[in-house]
């Protein structure tokens, strides 16, 4: 764990721990099957083990860790099945989301879209793996600002974390940023068309794109991914 994050007085210290974790572990900094120490994790950032055991327990909500009462707790291997289950709910929420956009979005909304592509097409270029994951993220959540339900991104967000670790696996190879951004262009030429049906289609395919990935990166790194 040897990233350097730095703890502000912005906002509670449990939740930026936990972002922080999180990040780690998502970006599989910290790989699948570790054990994570209350004791390391307060000295790395220099606090109190109160807050870390708060986002250990937010960790474990988010299906990333497991606590086994004796032995620790460990980075959970990353679960075929929550990640199907994660894409099928998250599939169902932003079809309908995508849907609306393509009726409701503003001229504002499609500028904003417009100039996370570029910023997407920029990471693509510089390889920075992480940046282009939160753009991508930040693409899906400027849909649903668009139509001003962000309640609705805040959803999907919690169910995807299990998600996320996958994501970043696939950017190498089996799922490239080049292909991800012409996905993300066609979702966003459907919408400035306010064609709702080519809006709904092209996010389907976006998000089916796990389906196609999971099997390969799971083969290549079965040392991470939980027994079938």
């Amino acid at each position: 764990m040897s990233t350097a994050y730095t703890i502000t007085t912005s906002e509670p210290v449990n939740q930026q721990i936990y972002r922080y974790l999180r990040k780690d572990i998502v970006t599989c900094v910290i790989h699948p099957g570790s054990l994570l120490s209350e004791k390391e994790v307060s000295a790395r950032f220099n606090v109190s083990r109160q807050p870390v055991r708060e986002a250990f327990i937010k960790l474990a909500e988010a299906g990333l860790v497991q606590v086994l009462p004796q032995r620790g707790t460990f980075v959970r291997k990353i679960s075929a099945q929550r990640v199907a289950d994660g894409r099928f709910i998250r599939e169902a929420v932003e079809i309908a989301v995508v849907r609306r956009a393509a009726q409701e979005i503003d001229a504002a909304g499609l500028m904003a879209l417009e100039h996370n592509l570029q910023l997407q097409r920029l990471a693509a270029e510089r390889h920075d793996s992480q940046a282009f994951l939160a753009l991508d993220d930040e693409f899906h959540r400027l849909i649903a600002e668009g139509i001003h339900c962000l309640l609705a991104w805040e959803t999907v967000e919690n169910i995807k974390a299990t998600m996320d670790r996958v994501r970043f696996l696939t950017l190498s190879e089996v799922s490239p940023p080049e292909r991800l951004i012409q996905q993300h262009e066609d979702i966003f030429n459907a919408l400035k068309a306010h064609d709702v049906e080519a809006a709904e289609s092209a996010m389907r395919r976006h998000l089916q794109e796990m389906i196609l990935t999971i099997t390969p990166i799971a083969e290549r790194n079965s040392e991470w991914f939980e027994a079938p």
